[in-house]
């Protein structure tokens, strides 16, 4: 897709394929409910057409090319990014209502920095070997070898589309891979543009293909079913992820998942109060709260309690919803109207709960042009228990309940007390307990003193219905490869 296009279509062994009008579905602007374009939906044969494509291009020998080359094509990808920067922020803006300024500054920024960083990570990996003394008193080598794990099916969500396709694109390519993504259809229009960007920068065909249309009787499923793929990873909800598991099971592929989460911030009282409300606000309500990193569960020691809930809601406040391609604007839309019924759901839910509401719960009113988008107000609640619904279930918008405690005890247990575990964040001057209270947390990752900071060399990913597996670094190459381990006697 080039923007300004009326089409968005599915990219097939090196080449874009004409739209079926009878085969398609709109995409629809969420700040505005507007119809952006036509997006062409892949059928079974055009899904088997594309894993075709990517295991014809592993015949070819794209697995056996050296890594010196594999990462300099990352690298010429990267370059491509930046060179159609402003291409990709408008893409992804318009795809997600997201603010121009977040765009460029986290998305695209991140895109670039994704296949730089997976390409110098493949440059420098090394291989396990050992000496092995054997029982007639001679010796053997055993060293390991790496092979792509093959054609790799990878599904990405609508919150952070391009990032996490990056994410997943840039090491499986750099360990020689061919994959066949499924963009979610909400947000279509980035993973086809990067097809333009990895075509031009040289990429034998095949080895990026994508696909678009939805989960159940369409794409997904007929991507996650198809007997030639290798290996799924997936981005997205723990329901989804769940289903995805089901279709892969009986094939016994490997799967990396990183689903949602029901993310707490403990915060003491020891903190710096507005230096606290400002990182807590960036987990709230950053990505209008469509993050899977996001905070939703904001538990507080009860001297600081009344301090840094009307800090936070006094923030909350002063957040600018607005059109996403001003700079002033702060704030964008939920991705769609059935996802603002969804969390609109979970505002009467508290209602009902008995929560005390310390500043939004409703729908703004922003203009003509505006009110025909997904808007919410970012909501904050006090007054629940943590057996509530609302304290339990993702909601995945820019909303979060405070809930005060007593003791160091009381905060581990509350912040545990979840089926998910994606990450935590723990606020504190106090350096011994902030160590100690973070590896507390039966989370994959658990930040002091900041959040969303992220190393790209470090494994990432969730326990229980946050996930399966670990991504990043050398976790990736892990994911991403097989190893084949070679005994030699000496």
């Amino acid at each position: 897709m080039t923007a300004g296009t009326d089409w968005v279509r599915n990219f097939v062994d090196g080449r874009f394929v004409d739209p079926n009008p009878d085969k398609a579905f709109d995409r629809i602007d969420p700040a505005t409910g507007q119809v952006l374009s036509r997006v062409a939906e892949a059928d079974q044969e055009l899904v088997d057409c594309a894993v075709v494509a990517a295991r014809t291009a592993l015949a070819r020998g794209w697995p056996d090319t050296p890594v010196r080359q594999r990462t300099e094509l990352l690298r010429r990808i990267a370059d491509g990014i930046e060179a159609r920067f402003e291409d990709f922020v408008s893409a992804e803006s318009a795809d997600t209502g997201k603010p121009v300024v977040s765009t460029r500054t986290l998305d695209v920024a991140r895109a670039i920095a994704n296949f730089r960083a997976f390409a110098d990570i493949v440059a420098a990996a090394g291989q396990e070997s050992f000496l092995t003394d054997l029982p007639d008193g001679t010796r053997a080598l055993n060293y390991a070898v790496r092979k792509p794990l093959g054609v790799v099916a990878v599904i990405v969500p609508w919150n952070l589309p391009l990032l996490l396709l990056t994410w997943k694109v840039a090491p499986a390519l750099a360990c020689g891979n061919a994959v066949v993504v499924k963009p979610s259809e909400e947000t279509p229009a980035t993973a086809t543009l990067l097809a333009e960007v990895i075509r031009d920068a040289g990429a034998p065909n095949g080895t990026y293909n994508v696909v678009h249309g939805f989960g159940s009787d369409s794409a997904g499923h007929f991507l996650t079913a198809h007997p030639l793929i290798d290996g799924v990873t997936f981005t997205g909800s723990s329901s989804t992820g769940a289903r995805v598991m089901a279709t892969v099971a009986p094939r016994v592929r490997p799967v990396s998942f990183e689903l949602g989460g029901k993310n707490a911030a403990v915060v003491f009282d020891d903190i710096d109060v507005e230096e606290t409300v400002a990182g807590l606000a960036r987990s709230v309500f950053t990505n209008t709260g469509q993050v899977c990193l996001c905070t939703e569960r904001i538990y507080v020691q009860r001297n600081a309690f009344d301090a840094v809930a009307a800090g936070l809601a006094e923030h909350a406040a002063s957040l600018r919803l607005g059109d996403p391609r001003r700079p002033e604007t702060t704030t964008g839309p939920l991705i769609s109207q059935s996802h603002r019924d969804k969390v609109l759901g979970y505002f009467r839910l508290a209602e009902e709960g008995g929560a005390k509401l310390l500043t939004g719960g409703g729908i703004p009113r922003l203009g003509e042009e505006l009110d025909g988008g997904a808007w919410i107000e970012p909501t904050l609640w006090t007054g629940l228990a943590n057996t509530h619904r609302v304290m339990r279930e993702e909601i995945f918008g820019p909303v979060a309940a405070l809930v005060p405690f007593d003791t160091e005890d009381e905060a581990v247990e509350l912040a545990n007390d979840t089926d998910y575990g994606l990450a935590a964040a723990v606020w504190t001057n106090d350096l011994r307990r902030g160590h100690r209270v973070a590896q507390k947390m039966r989370v994959g990752i658990s930040w002091v003193n900041t959040w969303f900071a992220r190393e790209l060399r470090s494994p990432f990913g969730g326990a229980g219905l946050s996930g399966i597996g670990r991504e990043g670094g050398e976790s990736s190459l892990h994911f991403y490869t097989e190893p084949t381990n070679v005994c030699v006697q000496l």
